[in-house]
């Protein structure tokens, strides 16, 4: 059966028909809206653009916090929701089941299923957009921890004091290398304010130095948040996605370089494998669709 799959970030919320063989059919997008009601809406709109098609369930990717039992977003950075049942709401909207899941682990559920990841064993998933989510996979499972937040990597303090983060905190990791930091780090380097990440990459392809500068410096950041999963975690392997991971070839090296030199034990233990997402910006959306699927069979 065909499902839809949600994938609701911080600047678009995308919806897509997805078949059990993880092939997209349509798809469908507009931008994130600011308010509850506005957002809600936004979803039963392209739920209904898409529903003759006759999906049998529509899986929502969030970012951001959820409880354990994956009913109501407790806290989203970038996102309206504060303590809401959303699940049940939108079920009751829609008429079809719903399903909640964490974007990241969405994503890294998709990689598993139908791409990168298939067959890996202790791998981790660091998605890199507006903000850097991450999801942890053991034997085929989704680590979610005791309350279902686990685990938030974007969030270790990195430098303490430093940048305001939209979480709280202050020096997150995510506020040093995530799409959205690339601006700052770019003024910092002397470029033009409210640079978009994307005008960056473009910027460093055609050989702006400032640029260049900007994106080492943010291989530096990501290689560092590396070396620190690595430390914990020891995984096989590492998967980088999210909309920042389109133009890895200008990063990954150096950042892989900076978690070799700054992991525990750096020349006397292997390292993981660190690659890019094979589904790209669809992962959310494919892995929360698989997971609807899997759950409304579950019933």
């Amino acid at each position: 059966m065909n499902t839809l799959g949600f994938d609701i970030g911080g600047t678009q919320c995308r919806a897509a028909l997805v078949t059990q063989e993880g092939e997209i059919l349509a798809q469908r997008s507009v931008p994130t809206p600011r308010t509850v009601p506005a957002l809600e809406d936004a979803i039963v709109g392209l739920v209904d653009e898409l529903r003759p098609l006759e999906p049998a369930a529509v899986g929502l990717a969030v970012a951001g916090f959820l409880d354990p039992a994956r009913e109501i977003v407790r806290f989203a950075p970038h996102l309206p929701w504060r303590d809401a049942p959303v699940r049940a709401r939108l079920q009751e909207r829609l008429a079809l089941p719903v399903v909640l899941e964490h974007d990241a682990n969405a994503a890294a559920w998709g990689e598993y299923r139908f791409g990168s990841a298939r067959g890996a064993g202790t791998w981790v998933f660091f998605a890199v957009g507006t903000g850097i989510g991450a999801a942890l996979m053991i034997d085929g499972q989704l680590f979610r921890g005791a309350f279902g937040t686990a685990p938030e990597f974007g969030h270790l303090t990195v430098v303490p004091g430093g940048r305001e983060c939209a979480c709280g905190k202050r020096g997150c990791l995510e506020r040093y290398a995530s799409g959205t930091a690339l601006a700052d780090t770019a003024v910092a380097h002397g470029m033009a304010p409210r640079l978009s990440g994307h005008a960056i990459m473009e910027a460093a392809r055609a050989g702006d130095e400032r640029a260049r500068a900007v994106l080492a410096e943010f291989a530096g950041w990501l290689g560092q948040g590396l070396s620190i999963v690595a430390d914990v975690l020891d995984p096989e392997l590492i998967v980088l996605g999210g909309g920042v991971s389109d133009d890895a070839d200008l990063f990954l090296a150096g950042a892989v370089a900076e978690m070799g030199r700054s992991i525990v034990g750096a020349g006397h233990r292997r390292l993981p494998v660190v690659g890019t997402a094979e589904l790209g910006a669809h992962a959310g959306m494919i892995g929360v669709s698989d997971l609807a699927r899997t759950d409304t069979q579950g019933e």
